[in-house]
């Protein structure tokens, strides 16, 4: 006699860590826009910090980001800084909609 029973299936949904990637630009778009000095250089797959700090998630986690896949900013203290980036760090902006008038 063949005995057949209800198979077992699970589905298990793990929470999936962000790309270490996704972090590292975090950090310099929280580094730049506090003006904490340091040197950031990023490119896609590729970033560069020397300075700055690591965003505290205290109250709540650092939401905003860089839409440029390349660029370059020198902050130096005094609360001057220097980039190739021009655009928002508000991710409910869309890029590139800065008023700017000629």
């Amino acid at each position: 006699m063949l005995n057949l029973t209800k198979p077992n299936f699970v589905l298990q949904i793990k929470k999936i860590a962000p790309p270490k990637e996704n972090e590292q630009m975090r950090a310099i778009s929280y580094s730049m826009d506090l003006l904490i000095p340091g040197s950031y250089i990023w490119f896609p797959g590729f970033s560069i910090r020397i300075g700055g700090s690591i965003p505290d998630d205290l109250p709540y986690k650092y939401p905003r980001k860089i839409h440029s896949p390349i660029g370059i900013a020198l902050v130096l203290p005094g609360y001057k800084i220097f980039t190739a980036y021009q655009g928002t760090y508000d991710p409910r902006e869309a890029p590139n909609t800065r008023n700017t008038t000629i």
